[in-house]
């Protein structure tokens, strides 16, 4: 039979929580260790959710810009079409044009040519 000294007695639990001690030591170490990374991870991540969110903040004022652009112009064009021809007033066009009969009219060119042709006939006439 083995015999266990008083010392060791005494000295047998004082090792044992020091032993404890030194494993919850090392468990804090690790889990401080991993909040830092966490905690620095959280960081990064902020950091680029903020850039993400200042280009998409940017890209939305743009999208915006360019729709009051968008709807700008639609106004304008809506306000020019009043003044367009409705189809009764092209139909009254359509009417006069066919009755002028634009494609019998002369050019300038043609009369000039009719008139010569017109004064040689007279000059010969009286010849």
């Amino acid at each position: 039979m083995t015999s266990i000294s008083p010392a060791q007695d005494i000295y047998s639990p004082l090792n044992e929580l020091g032993t404890r001690i030194r494993i919850l030591e090392g468990k804090y170490t690790v889990t401080r260790e991993r909040m830092l990374l966490i905690n620095q991870n959280m960081i990064d991540h902020y950091k680029i959710l903020t850039t993400e969110i200042k280009s998409m903040n940017e890209e939305l004022r743009e999208i915006k810009e360019s729709l009051e652009l968008i709807k700008e112009t639609t106004r304008n064009i809506v306000k020019e079409m009043s003044f367009f021809a409705r189809k009764e007033q092209m139909k009254v066009l359509e009417k006069y044009i066919n009755m002028w009969n634009p494609l019998n009219f002369v050019t300038e060119e043609q009369v000039l040519e009719l008139i010569e042709k017109k004064r040689t006939k007279n000059v010969r006439k009286r010849k």
